[in-house]
């Protein structure tokens, strides 16, 4: 599942996100959502995220639980 809705998003879950300085390349971490810092419902590219580690990005990808 993609990251583009807010509502797949919850804390404490498993997805990939693409890091600011990782969009040219597209490489992807993986991690634990501890907040969800973007307040619209849908963004095209991608629900911004603070992961576990500290980490801020785009998600990319939804793991299943």
């Amino acid at each position: 599942m993609d990251g583009k809705q807010r509502k797949y998003i919850v804390i404490g879950a498993n997805v990939s996100i693409v890091l600011k300085k990782n969009q040219r390349s597209g490489k992807l971490t993986v991690g634990s959502v501890k907040d969800i810092l973007t307040k619209s419902s849908f963004h095209t590219h991608g629900i911004k995220v603070r992961l576990e580690d500290g980490s801020i990005g785009r998600v990319k990808e939804i793991m299943e639980q």
